[in-house]
């Protein structure tokens, strides 16, 4: 049986279009970007080339896209390279309660450091309020973080809107958009946003490369310290395969794939919510992102849950890929309200631009099987 993979939030396969580009600079066109003959400035126009693209899905002109390895790194030194280079400006910083783990550790080292943090609430639904934001930006406030689409239960802010508040108040804005990049439109200038993080293998592109979108005029102290690559932000031989990767999966994505993952979402949406005792985390519609759908179960547990899909061949998550083997209950549910108990309930599927009708018409035949069988034996009823 072929396995169905709907974890697609957590990570996706390589493209074979990305990895026709990436082939020649791990063999042929091998050369260290900042090396001066030939090789280097081969490697250097490759990486030019990818950055210009990549810009370009943004609207970037004000801005420069500094590669990193990652979502997390760019998370880190959004925050970490404000805080540190802004700090006789000011020591506070406003973020959400909802955040990736590593902007909210990152967020709580830097309370150790003198800072001040902010964390703001969110609804029932994930939405933070512009309200809310406003009462808490103080004279010292130097940073807004607020992710753009939730990881774990989809949820699409209006950075926007957030983002003028935050401007109105002179204070930079920056989002995590590791998960909307290239599903959600996004202008840098528009949208009121400073600092923007990006990664690659949420979008069919290679693992260990990111980057960080960074408005011109902003000071930023950098976390790599070295040879001064990157425009003197971050140090280290640039990934050269991998930005070049990173770029054509940014063009191998389409709108076509957008909407094909969210008929397949609102399938698992439908289907699901016949489930009795179940309900959908997050918000319906425009405001979600593309292909998140995240479920509560009453009286099961979503380890449980996950390991008989697992079984049947699907692969799914309890949550956040990156702390989902945590047997605390997740910080984004019970943010939402949720109780411990109900957020151990729970699981989400991502679908993806390969995903069939078929896929999911027997993933919710499983999912039924499942949920019926765990409740038969479940210690809660």
């Amino acid at each position: 049986m072929d396995r169905i993979y709907l974890d697609n939030a957590a990570t996706t396969r390589v493209d074979p279009e990305v990895m026709k580009a990436m082939e020649p600079y791990f063999t042929k066109e091998f050369g260290n970007m900042a090396s001066l003959h030939s090789c280097g400035r081969e490697a250097e126009h490759a990486v030019e080339k990818a950055r210009r693209g990549i810009s370009g899905k943004v609207n970037a002109k004000d801005h420069r896209l500094v590669f990193t390895s990652g979502g997390t790194e760019s998370n880190n030194f959004a925050l970490k390279g404000v805080a540190f280079a802004l700090k006789d400006n000011g020591r506070h910083i406003v973020t959400t309660r909802v955040e990736h783990d590593c902007v909210l550790n990152t967020a709580r080292w830097l309370g150790k450091q003198g800072f001040e943090v902010t964390y703001l609430p969110v609804d029932r639904k994930g939405f933070v309020s512009p309200e809310d934001l406003e009462k808490a930006i103080r004279k010292d406030t130097i940073l807004v973080s607020v992710i753009h689409a939730n990881n774990e239960i989809g949820t699409i802010e209006s950075l926007r809107e957030l983002g003028k508040v935050a401007h109105e108040r002179g204070v930079l804005f920056h989002t995590d958009a590791c998960q909307s990049f290239t599903k959600v439109p996004i202008d840098l200038r528009k949208d009121n946003i400073d600092l923007m993080t990006v990664n690659s293998h949420k979008i069919y592109g290679p693992k260990g490369v990111g980057g960080l979108f960074i408005r011109e005029g902003i000071r930023m102290d950098p976390l790599m310290h070295g040879g001064g690559q990157e425009f003197g932000y971050r140090s280290g031989t640039v990934n050269v395969a991998g930005v070049v990767g990173f770029a054509r999966a940014v063009d191998v994505m389409k709108e076509k794939h957008v909407i094909h993952m969210e008929r397949l979402r609102d399938m698992l949406i439908k289907g699901a919510g016949e489930i009795p005792g179940s309900w959908l985390n997050g918000p319906q519609g425009r405001f979600r992102l593309a292909n998140n759908a995240h479920f509560s179960f009453e009286h099961i547990e979503g380890e449980s849950l996950l390991i008989h899909l697992d079984l049947k061949g699907i692969a799914a998550s309890t949550g956040s890929a990156c702390s989902s083997k945590s047997l605390e209950p997740s910080h984004v549910l019970t943010a939402i309200g949720l109780k411990p108990e109900e957020a151990h309930g729970s699981i989400r599927f991502s679908t993806g631009k390969d995903n069939t009708k078929e896929d999911i018409e027997y993933t919710l035949h499983a999912l039924g099987e499942a949920v019926g069988t765990l409740r038969k034996i479940s210690p809660f009823r």
